[in-house]
C-alpha cells in the first residue's frame, strides 16, 4: 500500500511547508504499519531549476533522509526525451530509492484542466507511453503509474482500449492505473479482478478494499466480485 505526501515545496535547497520533524512523524507511523511513502510529482517543477542536476540530487538527498521509500518520477507538464526519462528513473534507483515511473497519454495531465482544453490538446498515441514502459520494466522498475487523464478522467468517453493495450503488452504486476472515482475503481475491479493494482484517494481505501472483498459494490458487482485462490 502507498501513501502519497504531496506539497513538498522546494526552494533554495530546502523543503518548506512541512516541519521537517512533523513530516518525518507522519512518514515514520506509516512505515510501523508497513505503508510505504511516495512523493508526488514534484521532481517536475526541480527539473526546471537552472542547475535540475544539483537540483534533483539535492532533492533526492532531502527524500532520502526524511525516510521517503519512493520517488515519483512524472513529466505530465514537461516535454522530456524518454532516454532522460529513463535516465532519471535510474539516477533515483542508484540514490537508494525506488523510482516510480508516472506514463500517460495527455499532456498537461495533473493540473485540473477542463476537459475542452486537454481535449484542444490532444493526446499520444498510446504506443509511445507503452514502449517506454516497457524500457523501464527492462530497467527493473517495480511499479509504474499509469495517468488517468485522457483514459477515464477529463474524457467524455473512457478509453478502454488503452487500458486493454496497457495490459495486453505489459506485465499486469508492474502496472498500476490511477481510479480517481468510485465508479472508476469499481470498473477496473469488474474488468480485471481483485489483483488489479489500483492508485485512489486515501478516502476511497475503505470503499476499495471492501469491493475487493466482495462486500461492497455497485449494482453491477455488489455480490459478483469473487476469488478462487
Amino acid at each position: 500500500m502507498g501513501y502519497h505526501v504531496d506539497g513538498l515545496k522546494f526552494a533554495g535547497g530546502s523543503f518548506s511547508l512541512f516541519r521537517h520533524d512533523k513530516l518525518k512523524e507522519m512518514i515514520d507511523l506509516a512505515h510501523q504499519h508497513h505503508v510505504y511513502v511516495s512523493t508526488g510529482g514534484w521532481i517536475e517543477h526541480i527539473l526546471l531549476q537552472s542547475d535540475p542536476h544539483a537540483s534533483v540530487d539535492r532533492y533526492l538527498q532531502k527524500c532520502k533522509a526524511l525516510n521517503f521509500d519512493v520517488i515519483e518520477v512524472s513529466s505530465g507538464f514537461l516535454s522530456l526525451p524518454p532516454s532522460d526519462f529513463l535516465r532519471l528513473v535510474q539516477k533515483v534507483n542508484s540514490s537508494g530509492l525506488i523510482a516510480k515511473p508516472e506514463c500517460g497519454i495527455q499532456f498537461g495531465a495533473g493540473g485540473d484542466t477542463a476537459s475542452s482544453s486537454l481535449s484542444a490538446l490532444g493526446t499520444s498515441d498510446p504506443s509511445k507511453m507503452i514502449d517506454l514502459c516497457k524500457r523501464f520494466v527492462d530497467e527493473g522498475v517495480e511499479r509504474i503509474m499509469i495517468e488517468s487523464e485522457g483514459i477515464t478522467e477529463n474524457v467524455e468517453v473512457w478509453r478502454t482500449d488503452v487500458i486493454q493495450r496497457i495490459l495486453k503488452e505489459l506485465p499486469a504486476e508492474k502496472v498500476m492505473f490511477e481510479a480517481a472515482d468510485p465508479e472508476v475503481f469499481n470498473w477496473y475491479v469488474r474488468e480485471f479482478g481483485t489483483d488489479v493494482n489500483l492508485f485512489v484517494d486515501h478516502s476511497q481505501i475503505v470503499q476499495l478494499s471492501c469491493l475487493r472483498e466482495g462486500i461492497w459494490g455497485r449494482a453491477d458487482t455488489f455480490g459478483s466480485v469473487v476469488n478462487y485462490k
